[in-house]
């Protein structure tokens, strides 16, 4: 196979230069720690810069340094790897009565804080009354305005009565990347400032207490506890295998390398170039161990975000334009060498939404035509064979790729939107759009056609790389493009000064649930502000009254309701017709195993969860990692 990594002990020599000056010795921990008991793994937000502040309530507290993962557990959690909800503090999923103005709440029993004292409803009880009387807190403004009163029927049993029917009442408790949280009612009632309360040294209710902490705040060190057992995770799956879990950031991607080249660090998130570096080491494995490598389950779709407020973004005609002279094989090849998976809709093609919505809107998207004739029929849009095409790319470049069609499809997508440069100019000329004689667009007031894509400015996340691919696209149909790169980006976006932008697509699903509210309710009109405004809804700035009234209909039903799955191919048939913003792949997480001391991580072959550290769900990972022995 020809491989990309030539050069790989250059770089690496090179690298481990670099990585003298700045690294932090494990022996520097601790001598008491043994290695083959501890897990390292990465800090994805990097250094923590209060590292005794542990007060997940407030606003700007990092939680992805254990906190979420090690310290709290939600009542219930999203697990998108395999597609459910996990109730983890609760017993039983949320039990509504038939308006959906009172929820019930089943907690587990026999569960304790780290300091011995047991968890009840009367910490969920606090919990909501102290958010609620606290403006500034997370979650207060939503409990002020939703909840009339809460209360404990039995020291297992929580009752919401709420202002109004909320058939989604219980998301803020469920988490992915983020929820409510429980409160330590004995820790927290004497405090008279919440918001500036640090919790420090923090009283858990998951398997792990805090043992040191950098005052740097480069790593901390989370040791398991003895009573572990009396803990969710421990119900649900057992004892955690580290003793120790080692949350250590090394700095950026080629740090990081370097670090699990001397087996320093077993899990982190690295950039294509820098997995690509490190393929030839036997220790080390991604998510996939062949090509594509890269995680195909994270729940997020990238793209192209257009200000549908600007002109001429409000013209649905240019927005089909901009996506018919897109070869998504070359904006693929170009920003991840071909690695991911493509997405036509606006959710991720992730294995359980290539189930729920995918496959049974194959028909739909094979049939779908948009209101221009080619050659005397109706133009449909659609691109089976786009996938097949990737994998094509793919075999060029040398690397192994299943002839199976199923296969190819599951690695690489089911297909995207056609290239078909000439339909994007007829969309164009029938607008008042001319070429002027060097096959540049001149608008229809005969200025040239220029547009500004705005991008973050880290060149190792997936939206940077989307936005130069798409550029490139787009330049050659013969607009004039630039790419501004800044760190106010989302600043820019969230105010409407920016006229497309590598900003999502489409708000993120729950992933481990086929619930489309979520990503739909951000399009609908009583969210939509002018250029200038905050925007409480999805950055495009767009709406349809078809979606709003299927927005409104899905919060009339309840969470589980199997009306709910049609409700969404509805709504993301309206978002393809309208195509408000652009999608292109799935998010690919790009992770690097070191097994030296750990195996069975939970990669394709067997993902019984989902892959990533900085998760909440990390702690379920832990009960089935397995030590190797080494000393």
């Amino acid at each position: 196979m020809k491989r990309v990594t030539r050069h790989v002990g250059t770089l690496l020599l090179l690298l481990s230069l670099i990585l003298i000056a700045s690294s932090i010795a494990f022996a520097q921990i601790g001598p008491d720690i043994p290695r083959e008991e501890t897990l390292i793994v990465d800090i994805l937000s990097g250094r923590i810069p209060n590292p005794k502040r542990f007060n997940a309530w407030a606003p700007g507290t990092n939680n992805d340094a254990g906190i979420q993962q090690c310290m709290l557990d939600p009542l219930w959690c999203v697990e998108y790897a395999q597609g459910e909800i996990l109730n983890v503090l609760a017993k039983s999923p949320p039990i509504y009565n038939e308006d959906h103005t009172q929820m019930k709440v089943e907690l587990r029993e026999g569960i304790y804080w780290s300091d011995g004292v047991q968890f009840t409803a009367d910490d969920v009880v606090f919990t909501v009354e102290k958010l609620k009387v606290n403006p500034g807190m997370n979650y207060s403004a939503e409990f002020d305005l939703g909840v009339e009163k809460v209360y404990k029927t039995d020291d297992y049993t929580v009752v919401f009565e709420l202002k109004n029917p909320n058939t989604r009442f219980h998301t803020y408790f469920l988490d992915r990347w983020g929820c409510c949280r429980i409160m330590a009612k004995h820790v927290w009632e004497d405090v008279e400032d919440p918001m500036t309360f640090d919790a420090y040294p923090p009283v858990s209710i998951g398997q792990y207490v805090l043992k040191e902490v950098d005052p740097g705040g480069y790593w901390f060190l989370w040791e398991r506890r003895e009573d572990w057992e009396r803990t969710a995770v421990g119900q649900m799956y057992g004892k955690s295998r580290p003793k120790y879990v080692l949350f250590h950031y090394y700095g950026p991607p080629e740090k990081k390398v370097m670090a699990q080249a001397r087996h320093e660090l077993d899990m982190c998130d690295l950039t294509m170039e820098t997995l690509q570096a490190s393929l030839d080491r036997p220790d080390f494995r991604t998510y996939r161990r062949d090509y594509p490598w890269i995680v195909n389950i994270d729940p997020c779709i990238t793209g192209i975000t257009l200000n549908t407020a600007r002109e001429p973004f409000d013209n649905r005609d240019v927005r089909w334009a901009l996506v018919l002279c897109m070869d998504i094989v070359d904006v693929m090849a170009m920003a991840f060498d071909g690695a991911g998976a493509m997405g036509a809709l606006h959710v991720p093609p992730t294995p359980v939404y290539l189930d729920w919505y995918y496959t049974p809107m194959e028909g739909w998207l094979h049939e779908f035509a948009l209101d221009i004739e080619i050659d005397g029929k109706p133009f449909k849009p659609y691109d089976p064979g786009a996938s097949q095409r990737l994998a094509d790319y793919a075999k060029g470049r040398g690397y192994a790729v299943p002839d199976d069609p199923a296969q190819v499809r599951e690695i690489f997508g089911y297909g995207w939107w056609k290239y078909a440069p000439e339909v994007a100019g007829k969309l164009l000329e029938r607008n008042g759009y001319t070429k002027d004689k060097s096959g540049k667009w001149l608008m229809p007031d005969g200025k040239p056609w220029k547009i500004t894509l705005t991008s973050n400015a880290n060149p190792s996340h997936p939206g940077y790389k989307n936005v130069f691919a798409v550029a490139q696209q787009w330049r050659r149909f013969g607009i004039e493009i630039e790419v501004a790169t800044s760190e106010q980006a989302g600043t820019l976006s969230t105010y409407g000064q920016v006229e497309a932008s590598n900003n999502w697509p489409a708000y993120e699903p729950w992933g481990g649930h086929p619930d489309l509210h979520r990503t739909l309710r951000m399009w609908h009109s009583k969210y939509v502000k002018p250029i200038g405004e905050v925007a409480v809804g999805h950055h495009s700035r767009w709406s349809h009254p078809e979606l709003d009234a299927i927005i409104d209909e899905m919060e009339k039903i309840g969470f589980d309701d199997p009306k709910l799955m049609e409700l969404g191919m509805e709504g993301l048939k309206v978002a393809a017709r309208e195509m408000p913003s652009i999608p292109t792949f799935s998010y690919p997480g790009v992770v690097g195993w070191d097994e030296t001391y750990w195996t069975n991580y939970p990669g394709a072959e067997n993902p019984y969860q989902q892959p990533y550290q900085h998760w909440p769900n990390f702690k379920f990972m832990l009960p089935f990692l397995e030590p190797t022995g080494k000393k």
